[in-house]
């Protein structure tokens, strides 16, 4: 669900009692289209995130810190200019829009205290963060809006600021029933949930489809069809709706098909269409956005962050890829070697019966069981012994190649197999130490130059594999990358531990702890299998085979690259993965 008008009201209600009156204390950029600012308020000091994320833009208090780069934008220092050590003396939104406007007052070059507007504006792809001052002269902005990208409406410093342009839509807070009556006669033809929020702003389809809901209205209704009744009951369950919002009576909740399932919708205020199934309530709106949208957030700033990683391995996978159509086109052309050395040798044996400046030979083949003729092509330019050389010489190179070839072969299967394990913990990889680590381990193999430590910079933290538990009550550990694989099984993991891991398919090691309890239940073997099918190249397949055998059969050869062991004596599960089962045993 995106932020609506009504979940952006929630917003601006928990932050005017929070926040009005408190002094902006650091402001940090983590990201492009991110900002971070502490506040000091009466009794309690609060981090506000605004994000301008085109997928997740929003603002709200937030607990999560994130690492900040070691020279600040020049949008935060635009916003440590002309707000840090301002308060805070209003917080609205304007007409009902998803624009959350923040008026700090904070003394200006002279001396002299102004007023000055942060302006997040909630707007899919266009979401954008502004600052301007009293006069509504545009001071910065987190994304400039050149007349090269919108010829409507520029934002750029020095620039007037102007909102968004307006679709003509009425504000819901000013909802009377004899316009609204009116308004619903003259939608011929369209869909009464399409009516709401096509009419009136801030109102959300799935919104639109709650008011219905609680009207006992079908959604799909057509504006015409409605009865002077019907009428009454959709423009009182929009009061309703609407008194709820003025009153600030909100009940913020995330809706599940079922606990750990998948998410159905969030909402700032009860949705009854969802009565039935699981609702997570939450005690603020702040805490349910960061419940809901962290792990997205994350998940994007992870994709950014291992963006460069991702396009080197990806590089290296297609030159590996390359030099195996190259060595299966080489084993092919050599693969006649054999006969090349029987030619020399009939050639040899027959070397005084044949005549000078011949082009061709004909002999019997007395290696053949049937004793067949076989035609020699010849040299004529050569000799009799030349041409048998010739053969020989063909046969002898094409043997080199192929003992070269192999060994080849075997060194780039290796390369690619480590390869797509990487790109897998790529895509494992769930915060920046995690990202940090895949980076050491391809600068240990040779694929990136390492990258020498700054004076004062911190060593970066180090990451740590995931941690489940099965409905047995079994501890199960899930590695996020090759270096935490070796780490997990060669020295975290007991010898009567069980080892798990994908067949010949790229994945996570999997370590089942079973403390010497002896044999571990089938249930909790088949939970740990779907996570090793789930954390794999395979996570979308079926019945994906999933190898396990105690710890003590796992050995590490010399010279493998990070991740790669060798095991014995192992068994085989096949699963199909399910992300489900994987939510219903995380414990974090």
């Amino acid at each position: 669900m995106a932020l609506d008008g009504i979940t952006t009201a929630a917003i601006v209600t928990e932050l005017k009692e929070k926040l009005m009156g408190g002094r902006i204390d650091k402001v940090h950029q983590p990201l492009a289209d991110e900002i971070r600012f502490s506040v000091r308020a009466i009794g309690a000091n609060y981090k506000v995130l605004a994000s301008a994320n085109s997928g997740h833009p929003r603002m709200h208090i937030t607990e999560n810190t994130r690492e900040n780069p070691m020279t600040a934008p020049l949008f935060c220092m635009v916003l440590r200019k002309h707000i840090a050590g301002g308060k805070i003396i209003d917080i609205c939104q304007p007409n009902f829009e998803r624009i959350i406007i923040i008026k700090v007052e904070s003394a200006n070059e002279m001396g002299d205290m102004t007023v000055k507007n942060l302006i997040l504006e909630i707007m899919g792809k266009h979401s954008n963060l502004i600052l301007t001052d009293e006069n509504n002269k545009i001071l910065d902005s987190i994304k400039r809006v050149s007349h090269d990208k919108s010829s409507v409406r520029e934002v750029l410093p020095g620039k007037t600021y102007v909102f968004p342009p307006s679709q003509d839509k009425k504000n819901p807070m000013e909802l009377e029933e004899s316009s609204f009556s009116s308004l619903l006669h003259v939608q011929e033809g369209q869909k009464i949930q399409d009516f709401l929020y096509k009419t009136y702003t801030g109102i959300s389809p799935i919104m639109a489809a709650e008011i219905c809901h609680e009207a006992k209205l079908d959604a799909s209704d057509a504006c015409e069809q409605m009865t002077a009744e019907k009428e009454h009951a959709l423009f009182t369950a929009f009061s309703n709706t609407m008194e709820q919002v003025k009153a600030g009576a909100f009940s913020p909740a995330v809706y599940y098909q079922k606990p750990g399932g998948k998410i159905l919708d969030f909402g700032v205020l009860p949705m009854t269409q969802f009565d039935g199934f699981y609702a997570k309530a939450y005690p603020t709106v702040s805490a349910l956005l960061e419940g809901f949208y962290t792990e997205r957030d994350n998940a994007a700033h992870i994709r950014q962050k291992a963006h460069d990683t991702r396009r080197l391995v990806m590089t290296n996978i297609e030159r590996c890829v390359k030099k195996k159509d190259i060595q299966l086109k080489t084993l092919r052309d050599v693969a006649g070697k054999d006969k090349w050395k029987l030619k020399g040798e009939l050639i040899t044996a027959n070397i005084y019966a044949i005549p000078p400046n011949a082009t061709t030979f004909k002999t019997v083949n007395f290696y053949d069981e049937n004793m067949a003729e076989i035609e020699i092509a010849l040299d004529p330019t050569k000799t009799p012994a030349e041409n048998a050389q010739k053969y020989f010489n063909k046969y002898n190179k094409a043997k080199r190649t192929l003992a070269a070839m192999e060994i080849q072969q075997k060194q780039n299967d290796e390369e690619l197999a480590y390869l797509e394990s990487v790109l897998n913990a790529l895509d494992t990889a769930k915060d920046d130490a995690d990202l940090a680590e895949i980076r050491t381990e391809l600068a240990e193999s040779g694929f990136i130059r390492r990258q020498p430590q700054k004076k004062g910079q911190s060593k970066p933290k180090k990451a740590k594999p995931m941690r489940y538990i099965s409905s047995d009550g079994y501890e199960i550990l899930v590695g996020k990358s090759n270096l935490q694989n070796d780490e997990l099984t060669l020295r975290t993991a007991e010898p009567t531990d069980i080892w798990m891991h994908t067949k010949e398919i790229p994945g996570s090691h999997v370590i089942i702890r079973t403390n010497g309890k002896g044999e571990v239940p089938i249930p909790t073997l088949e939970e740990a299998a779907n996570l090793a099918a789930f954390y794999s190249k395979a996570k979308n397949g079926s019945m994906v085979p999933v190898d396990y055998t105690l710890r003590k059969n796992v050995k590490k050869p010399n010279g493998a690259k990070p991740g790669m062991v060798i095991y014995l004596t192992n068994k085989t599960i096949y699963i199909t993965p399910e992300e489900e089962k994987v939510n219903q045993m995380a414990t974090e």
